[in-house]
């Protein structure tokens, strides 16, 4: 499946800076080169990853292609729980039949990451509902709560961040319910390895004493070395310390199209900021190092022209929605925004709604120029409308405007309208059905 070799994951993580925390001989056991498995828990408590859920992702991944088998586990116990990590609130808890179709919908997302072909290299799903929801109360204190104690999980800082606003003992049992997992993991599926961000390490160091605790070195394993292990990455902010995958509109940045549309998903990626991209290219790309600094380079001499966010951008979205899609939204992209005529009715038809849009019908299309910029909310007033004829900046379908009762021109195809006031500012319009 891959050239690359284990031995290596770590220095390609690091310079990517994929890399927070690992245990001690994490990087011995990859130098062994013997055949290892990794987890990272992903949420199902919607039906569709965010991008925020791409640094975990992209970390599979790349240990995918240095030669680790990649378990992919979905919450589908937990998430009936809750996680204290990174939360100032208890989550809403899901019923189980909404767990399962949002497992399924996750499975599908991955699965343009990950290779899951059959295989000792192929990437496995796992839900933690499939055995953890068959133990009962008893047997989960026997076998797992009778190896921590209290002042052990009162000293994790998941526990402790949320300890003065409110923690409920549902929430306080997640670190047993995730060691429980790693546990399980190990034993069935010889899984030695857990990743997840640093704000997981106390529950992922959790799973790593219970492990010690219930079982030996394992087969294969050098007297004197721990039986599993464990690497965080550093948690993701943007430029001014907010959450990483959130909109100026603090609305997250979906994987499914029918969250986020292919070209919000695309801009997204296009409108990084230039103290971001070099990031965002190292952490969710596969480029190598050369052509990354390359960019970064190019980007540096001459950052009007925005090349690294244009590479970023296109990467990504013919990763989440299709080399197709991404040519779309590119060309979608660079019509909006260049001086060129926006006549290609496909590019139109993937810039309505998610730009400034409007309806319009067979009257306005028998009207005036003036009558279509106040029936659209163009301009809020005949004064407005005659100020820019005036001024020479409205255009209808790349028509100058020079009076308020020109006529409308035709739809483009039929079906849109494009009215531009300004250098920036256009509007699509199209026809109601």
């Amino acid at each position: 499946m891959t050239s690359l070799r284990l031995s290596g994951l770590l220095d390609e993580l690091a310079w990517r800076g994929l890399v927070q925390d690992t245990t001690p001989g994490l990087a011995a056991r990859l130098a062994s080169d013997r055949p290892i498995s990794g987890y990272n828990g992903f949420d199902p408590s919607g039906p569709s990853l965010h991008v925020g859920h791409l640094v975990p992702v992209f970390g599979l991944l790349h240990f995918q292609r240095h030669g680790g088998r990649p378990v992919a586990l979905v919450g589908g116990a937990t998430g009936m729980v809750g996680d204290p990590s990174g939360r100032s609130a208890e989550r809403n808890l899901l019923d189980r039949d909404t767990i399962v179709s949002n497992v399924a919908a996750i499975r599908g997302q991955l699965e343009g990451f990950l290779d899951f072909s059959p295989g000792s290299a192929g990437a496995l799903m796992a839900n933690n509902l499939d055995w953890l929801g068959e133990v009962s109360v008893l047997d989960f204190l026997r076998d797992v709560g009778k190896h921590f104690t209290i002042p052990y999980m009162l000293a994790k800082d998941s526990v402790q961040k949320r300890l003065g606003g409110g923690l409920s003992y549902t929430e306080f049992s997640y670190m047993l319910l995730q060691a429980a997992d790693f546990l399980h993991l190990y034993r069935t599926l010889g899984v030695e390895m857990q990743m997840g961000g640093a704000d997981q390490w106390g529950n992922i160091t959790a799973g790593l004493e219970l492990i010690r605790r219930v079982e030996s070195a394992g087969d294969g394993a050098a007297e004197g070395t721990e039986p599993a292990h464990a690497l965080s990455y550093p948690l993701l902010t943007d430029e001014g310390g907010g959450k990483f995958g959130k909109t100026a509109e603090g609305t997250s940045i979906w994987l499914d199209a029918g969250r986020t549309s292919p070209f919000a998903f695309y801009q997204y990626w296009f409108n990084a900021s230039d103290a971001d991209v070099g990031a965002y290219l190292r952490r969710f790309t596969l480029f190598p190092r050369e052509e990354i600094e390359a960019l970064e380079s190019g980007h540096a001499a001459a950052p009007d022209r925005r090349t690294a966010q244009r590479a970023l951008a296109r990467d990504l979205t013919a990763r989440v929605h299709g080399s197709a899609e991404a040519e779309t939204q590119r060309r979608a992209s660079e019509a909006l925004f260049g001086d060129a005529p926006l006549d290609d009715p496909e590019i139109l038809g993937s810039l309505y709604g998610n730009v400034d849009s409007f309806e319009f019908g067979p009257a306005e299309l028998r009207g005036s120029v003036g009558e279509l910029c106040l029936s659209s909310h163009t301009f809020g007033s005949r004064s407005d409308v005659r100020r820019a004829l005036g001024q020479g900046s409205l255009r209808v379908n790349d028509v100058v405007a020079t009076t308020f009762d020109q006529p409308v021109p035709d739809p483009i195809a039929g079906r849109y309208l494009v009215i531009r006031t300004g250098k920036r500012r256009r509007r699509i319009g199209r026809l109601r059905e």
